[in-house]
């Protein structure tokens, strides 16, 4: 899928989540703990793009998420691309095809998920507020290119860049200081399986299990059949999918809204 829908997809699913832990487990959170989670999760849906690399002198090409920061994270994105061939050339088998890129390959798989859950749960407990403002910073940014990308190409990478370090700081001010912060890594982590889960409905697909090794091939695409499939970029994703994306995130806010409204209401006789 397209970088806004893949954004669209983590906020839809995180906020639906949200509302529906709320409903049927009392899980119950603040608003910008929600916005926060919400935040996280869009941009985490566009992360593994990060091996999807450009034009880094000229400040061109590559995925949504490797434009956010301009040069730096077209940069980034590049050092990514090539991780994953490298791990694609050194863990392939006699069936897998030979790449000259690495996208679509390690960041696409469940092992890196975990591993992106888990290192973040673990920089923001040891590094506190601070690893917390940096992973929202990054997140946040993924966040506005992904979710208001037409507004972001205007407007440019300095702007997306000082919003989301601004929207970053004003969390970091009003985050609690005896937390560990796990929920982010969560928030990130479901927002990397949203985009490989999006990805497996396209024509490409994922290996999604790698590293379980399937008739001689390491890196088996799985995807839905092409009857049932759909070419990235194509009406379904653009408009349908979008559209439904959309229509459930407003749904769930307006239902986590209500709710809040109706405790306050009630606290209050």
């Amino acid at each position: 899928m397209m970088g806004p829908s893949h954004a669209l997809s983590g906020a839809a699913v995180w906020l639906a989540g949200s509302w529906a832990l709320d409903q049927f487990a009392g899980y119950e959170q603040s608003p910008l703990a929600i916005a926060v989670g919400t935040a996280v999760c869009a941009g985490g849906a566009l992360f593994p793009d990060l091996d999807m690399s450009g034009r880094v002198t000229q400040n061109k090409g590559g995925s949504t998420v490797s434009r956010s920061f301009g040069v730096v994270s077209l940069f980034i994105a590049e050092v990514m691309e090539k991780i994953s061939l490298g791990v694609y050339h050194a863990t392939r088998l006699s069936k897998d095809p030979d790449r000259d890129n690495g996208h679509r390959t390690l960041t696409h798989t469940l092992p890196f998920v975990g591993l992106v859950t888990w290192g973040t749960i673990a920089l923001c407990a040891s590094g506190g507020k601070w690893a917390v403002m940096g992973v929202l910073f990054f997140m946040i940014g993924l966040a506005l290119r992904g979710l208001f990308d037409e507004w972001a190409k205007r407007a440019g990478w300095v702007v997306v860049t000082l919003l989301s370090a601004a929207a970053a700081y004003f969390t970091y001010l009003h985050l609690p200081s005896d937390r560990g912060y796990p929920m982010i890594g969560v928030a990130l982590g479901v927002g990397c399986f949203v985009h490989i889960l999006g990805d497996m409905i396209t024509r490409a697909g994922v290996p999604i299990l790698w590293p379980i090794p399937i008739k001689r091939r390491m890196w088996r695409m799985i995807g839905l059949p092409d009857a049932i499939s759909f070419r990235a970029g194509s009406k379904v994703e653009t408009v349908v999918l979008r559209v439904v994306f959309t229509v459930v995130a407003i749904v769930s806010a307006a239902g986590l809204a209500g709710t809040s409204i109706l405790r306050r209401f009630n606290i209050e006789l």
